[in-house]
């Protein structure tokens, strides 16, 4: 599969302030940047919720959530796919992370996980790989862009451990 993935363009710059939001949730309810005040916050974004890929990254946080958990650290997913595909990822594979469904694309787009894709040679637009570590002030700790699904989750906990 020839799959590559551009940067998109956005403000979000490790140091500064993570983007506010709100969005719905699996289960029912909203999920807001302001609900996790005072805590590190881990949000991944994915492209398509019950593919491989996709399923091997929540999988994976959901292994390592009690160190998350040690770590004051909240982990959320977030995708373009409707409520229903998440609750259904959710429960398939019973994930431990609250998963939010962003089907406007406006804060995918703030946090730069949303862009030109290429697959066999054809361009869109989807959701780009990636992940945000923010800090208990309310600051990008760090972004992963592009990022490959093997020991992810792993070096994420790393980082949000250091800090």
């Amino acid at each position: 599969m020839a799959k590559t993935a551009t940067t998109a363009s956005t403000d979000l710059i490790e140091g500064k302030k993570a983007p506010a939001f709100k969005l719905p949730r699996d289960g029912g309810g909203t999920v807001s940047l302001s609900d996790y005040a005072g805590r590190k916050l881990v949000i991944f974004f994915y492209p398509r919720a019950s593919t491989p890929g996709c399923t091997k990254e929540a999988v994976d946080f959901t292994r390592l959530a009690a160190d998350f958990e040690a770590a004051d650290t909240a982990v959320l997913g977030v995708s373009a796919d409707p409520l229903k595909a998440q609750e259904k990822f959710r429960d398939k594979y019973e994930l431990g992370m609250p998963l939010l469904s962003d089907d406007t694309q406006m804060m995918l787009t703030a946090y730069g996980a949303w862009g030109e894709k290429k697959l066999y040679g054809k361009a869109f637009e989807g959701v780009l790989r990636s992940t945000v570590l923010i800090g208990r002030d309310g600051k990008v700790i760090k972004a992963w862009r592009n990022v490959r699904v093997d020991g992810h989750a792993d070096t994420v906990l790393a980082e949000a451990l250091r800090h």
